[in-house]
């Protein structure tokens, strides 16, 4: 029975993936295999393609954790191009330049929905300032929030925070005689990811801790840009190694590298 309900919540997701990125339509690429040339979808697009979709005043879902994990070309690309008034969804703030920070400490974002900024000392001023609205969720909660918009699914239920002034104005409900306040489900118009190896469809590896919340970020938004650094050919990753399924990613861009330095260096 199990399994079974695994299969169907597998189903029900990509149906809803599908759903959500039907007005993505990749390029298409032509292989040669055995002796005769086939069709395949190839993602890969140009940094400057990839950025029409980044524009002013959009909500961008990201991923990493202190940076470790976050896109440096996108980030890059981003501050470059001049976007401003962003509402972010993300783990973090990163570090004043490194990761997601630097678009903060440009006082590119609007507002933004994480779990900590204490790495960050610009993030704290422009929210003290009144700069930059910020709101705060347990990270685990706030996990599970973009899970949630990645799976199709309305909110969640949680109890941590009950009884405090977390519960002020939010709804809440009873299952099995126990109080849970009701958390929406989080998503994004656009979401930006970093993974070590991807194929020319998009299934995506990740490296060790830098995986973090990528998987999540690369299944809550309408559309899906992974940066990555390595693009192999179809058929060359491990299906097992696979973690996000190519059908989340909509565009793969090649990355040129950590362009900053990390706190610890």
């Amino acid at each position: 029975m199990s399994c079974f309900l695994f299969l169907i919540g597998r189903l029900v997701s990509l149906r809803w993936s599908l759903n959500k990125k039907g007005s993505s339509l990749p390029k298409k690429a032509y292989r040669k295999g055995r002796g005769e040339v086939r069709q395949t979808l190839s993602k890969v697009v140009s940094l400057e393609e990839a950025l029409t979709h980044i524009t002013d005043g959009i909500t961008l879902m990201y991923g990493g954790f202190g940076g470790i994990g976050s896109p440096p070309t996108l980030i890059d690309g981003i501050l470059k191009k001049g976007v401003s008034n962003l509402d972010l969804i993300g783990n973090d703030t990163g570090f004043p330049d490194v990761g997601i920070g630097r678009l903060v400490t440009a006082g590119r974002v609007r507002s933004l929905i994480t779990s900590h900024i204490g790495s960050n000392p610009n993030a704290g001023r422009l929210m003290t300032e009144g700069k930059m609205k910020v709101t705060f969720y347990p990270q685990g909660t706030l996990a599970e929030k973009i899970r949630a918009g990645g799976m199709g699914l309305g909110g969640i239920l949680v109890d941590v925070g009950l009884g405090t002034i977390v519960e002020d104005g939010k709804q809440k409900i009873k299952v099995e005689g126990k109080t849970y306040m009701v958390e929406p489900a989080l998503t994004a118009k656009v979401g930006i990811v970093y993974a070590l190896k991807a194929d020319e469809y998009g299934n995506l590896v990740y490296d060790k801790s830098a995986r973090n919340f990528n998987p999540l970020v690369a299944m809550a938004a309408d559309i899906t840009i992974a940066e990555v650094e390595e693009i192999v050919p179809l058929g060359e990753l491990d299906p097992e190694c696979i973690v996000t399924p190519g059908v989340y990613v909509d565009y793969i861009v090649k990355s040129e590298g950590v362009n900053w330095k990390w706190a610890w260096e």
